[in-house]
């Protein structure tokens, strides 16, 4: 049995590319990893192929409980700009379990280290950003230390991607990127969150590579939120 709960970064066919597994096979995936939560998060409508706001506009009917896992629906919105606006709008957001906001080529063109900076905490100012998705990208620079501090101000967790260190990422060499953002985890005593950002069900609860990270940068069981779905609602039901 998994020591994780929950994995809330996992993407079905309504993303558009890379997955053809639909909700339940989803379920089914998170259920045999061991999971007792699983979280889905279609891209937003500004990736090609990705969900239309009727799709996610209609996820407040979605069923809650699905083979035994309790299931929260959610958006990996994209930032299209470098002031942090979505390609939701907020009337569908707030009615979302969560949303991830993350940048994508080529939907935003990788900007200056105080350009992508910038364009992360505008979104993270957003009432109903939860989370910040791999923003471990070796392609879009950041200030990480201004980053984390913006998180905590804005009560967004930043992610610790299980697909950018993998050896088949894409994003470049992330592990520096993905070690300083937990050394500053453990500096401030604020957690952070594991993804598998899964396209279909092969690595729904896989955290191989950021539990490695994990382990190397020393951060406490308590500080990695995905030991816990209670934990999560807490944090989720905070801001």
């Amino acid at each position: 049995m998994s020591s994780y709960e929950f994995d809330i970064h996992t993407h079905t066919i309504a993303s558009g590319h890379g997955s053809c597994a639909t909700i339940t096979d989803m379920a089914k995936a998170a259920r045999a990893a061991g999971l007792t939560m699983l979280g889905i998060s279609d891209h937003g409508p500004a990736t090609l192929g990705g969900g239309r706001t009727s799709y996610f506009r209609n996820l407040a009917y979605a069923q809650k409980k699905r083979l035994g896992v309790r299931m929260l629906y959610g958006a990996e919105v994209n930032i299209l700009d470098y002031n942090g606006k979505l390609d939701l709008e907020d009337p569908i957001l707030e009615n979302l379990d969560y949303v991830i906001a993350s940048m994508h080529k080529p939907t935003i063109r990788p900007g200056t280290e105080e350009e992508n900076t910038r364009a992360y905490i505008r979104a993270m100012e957003n009432p109903f950003v939860n989370v910040i998705g791999h923003c471990d990208d070796t392609r879009f620079p950041v200030d990480y230390f201004r980053l984390f501090k913006a998180a905590m101000e804005n009560h967004v967790l930043l992610e610790i991607n299980n697909s950018s260190l993998s050896p088949d990422g894409y994003r470049g060499n992330t592990k520096f990127n993905d070690l300083l953002i937990l050394n500053l985890s453990v500096h401030f005593n604020y957690p952070v969150l594991f993804s598998s950002d899964s396209h279909g069900k092969k690595h729904v609860g896989d955290f191989t590579y950021a539990e490695e990270a994990a382990k190397l940068a020393g951060v406490p069981y308590q500080l990695i939120l995905n030991h816990s779905a209670k934990a999560l609602l807490g944090f989720l039901g905070e801001k």
